[in-house]
């Protein structure tokens, strides 16, 4: 196994200006990307945890995925109180979803790793499963390749209503047609079998999407202590709740905070996809398996989206402190709550999450506390032998393909086949045809303003007909070199389907080919968290 770090020249500004500590953005953050990780260890120092009810309820939810020890002995450390996480988190994906996902628990285990060697203390890596989202069109697909494109294979069945994720049961007969036909999809390897099995006792054994994506994660990483916490259990709300009567007591500097902040960077020229409104009561209300977005009137009652439901203040706290499980956070809030359940070194994410992250600094502090630390995760593009040698024989550079795909070079390519080019001959036959039927318009436009519109129509006749010939030629050059360009297809298929191959590509496909070891190679090899991208060479 090869791996080479890369740029990626493709990021946003905000994500760029992020990583090179520039003074604009990181004003916006309480600590810089890549240190002050002995300053973050003493200022959670000051800071009073609830470890006991946090490993409690943590050493219950991983049992009932049959953790692995590794995972059970570091919920025990937890309690330790000198013990920080490194905390990131992500939808529970089919299958494990996207490759992002997995690079996501590498990220968190592997800095974990090299934090515990660096400061001499525990610390502890935790998954957030974010169970209370509840788009599941996001999540009931996943992408294998199909000749020259990717294949969506979708599980059938339909959400009802706006469950969260980990409230939703499982149609499990619809899902283990749409196992089989997933692995119809891939071709037979000597680690197939095994991967199957495993998948299905996975299956088996669960009752949610939730379930299954936990149980998959635990047998991908049994060796490194990885802590999962499902964010929509009721064991956790009910040690959410004094923090809930924080968020609602604090409503209006949370909001207000981060609509100023967005200004602020828009001003500063950075774009963050996420609306603020300053009324908003960043959370949600449950009510018969409906989520309901709670904002803030100018009575100061909370009410639903579309006046579903309608609430005091004094009736919300109640609702907290009574029936935590009839709340649960937006974007906004879930990283505070992150924050007040766990003594967090880090919090590793995505370059979309940094960038709301940044608006959240006056909500952390409206809640007196610090932002912990924002870590951009690792980011990986695979590169099989096979995908080496073609890119080699066309001469093309991987860090090229990886961040622009194939397109342009694809045409480019062809177009450098035929000599001189067939577009540059047909446009030079148009302008021939266009000089010499020129003396023919005009004595029919001087005749007549009707004839001039008719010999206009006649000349885009002549040149339709040089189209034509054009396209039939191009269609025998790229006949003829068929074989290439389907080369180059596969190229972008494997390298940039849809903008970097982490974002579509699903894990499933490396692990039949190679085996689930692969991951553990990548874990066991320690990578700097300043290098945007990995290119690894299977």
């Amino acid at each position: 196994m090869r791996i080479d770090p890369i740029k990626l020249t493709n990021q946003s500004k905000l994500i760029n200006d992020y990583r090179n500590n520039d003074k604009r953005i990181v004003d916006f953050f309480d600590y810089l990307p890549f240190e002050n990780f002995e300053q973050r260890v003493r200022d959670l120092g000051d800071r009073v945890f609830p470890r006991e009810l946090i490993t409690d309820v943590l050493h219950t939810i991983n049992e009932n995925w049959d953790a692995p020890s590794s995972t059970l002995h570091n919920i025990k450390r937890l309690k330790k109180t000198d013990s920080v996480v490194v905390i990131g988190g992500q939808q529970a994906g089919l299958l494990t979803g996207p490759m992002y996902t997995i690079n996501k628990v590498i990220s968190i285990i592997q800095f974990a790793k090299q934090q515990e060697e660096e400061l001499g203390i525990p610390v502890i890596p935790v998954f957030w499963i974010a169970g209370e989202d509840h788009d599941f069109d996001e999540i009931n697909h996943i992408f294998i390749p199909n000749k020259s494109k990717m294949k969506k294979i979708k599980v059938g069945q339909r959400l009802e209503g706006k469950y969260s994720v980990s409230d939703f049961p499982m149609d499990k007969e619809e899902v283990r047609q749409w196992m089989y036909r997933v692995f119809a999809g891939l071709h037979e390897t000597e680690y197939t079998k095994d991967l199957y099995e495993m998948m299905m006792d996975c299956f088996n054994k669960s009752n949610t999407y939730t379930d299954f994506f936990a149980r998959i994660i635990f047998q991908l990483f049994n060796d490194d202590g990885l802590v999962l916490i499902d964010s929509a259990h009721p064991l956790v709300r009910k040690i959410e709740e004094p923090y809930f009567v924080q968020m609602i007591e604090n409503q209006s500097k949370l909001s207000s905070g981060v609509y100023d902040t967005l200004e602020k960077l828009r001003q500063e020229g950075y774009q963050v996809a996420l609306e603020a409104d300053i009324n908003s009561g960043n959370l949600f209300y449950h009510k018969e398996n409906e989520r309901i977005l709670l904002t803030c009137n100018e009575s100061g009652d909370w009410v639903g989206k579309q006046d579903e439901v309608v609430f005091t203040t004094e009736e919300m706290i109640a609702i907290a402190k009574h029936q935590p499980e009839k709340l649960s956070n937006n974007v906004v809030t879930r990283p505070i709550m992150q924050e007040m359940l766990f003594p967090s070194l880090t919090f590793i994410g995505g370059a979309g999450e940094i960038a709301y992250w940044a608006t959240l600094k006056s909500s952390f502090h409206a809640m007196g506390i610090k932002m912990p630390p924002v870590l951009p995760r690792l980011s990986f593009t695979f590169i099989e032998s096979r995908l080496e040698k073609l890119l080699a024989k066309f001469g093309i550079d991987e860090s090229y393909a990886v961040n622009n795909g194939m397109h342009e070079y694809k045409d480019n390519w062809l177009k450098s086949k035929s000599n001189p080019p067939i577009h540059e001959l047909a446009n030079t036959l148009k302008q021939s045809i266009e000089m010499a039927h020129k003396p023919l318009k005009d004595i029919a436009t001087d005749i007549r303003s009707d004839l001039g519109a008719l010999a206009e129509k006649n000349l885009q006749y002549l040149f339709r007909d040089v189209e034509f010939l054009e396209g039939r030629i191009m269609k025998g050059l790229e006949d003829k070199f068929s074989k290439e360009l389907h080369e180059i297809d596969t190229i972008h298929l494997m390298l940039h389907p849809d903008g970097l191959q982490e974002r579509t590509w699903n894990p499933l496909f490396y692990m039949n080919k190679y085996g689930v070891e692969f991951i553990r190679e990548i874990i066991e090899t320690s990578l700097s968290f300043e290098n945007e991208h990995y290119i690894i060479c299977l």
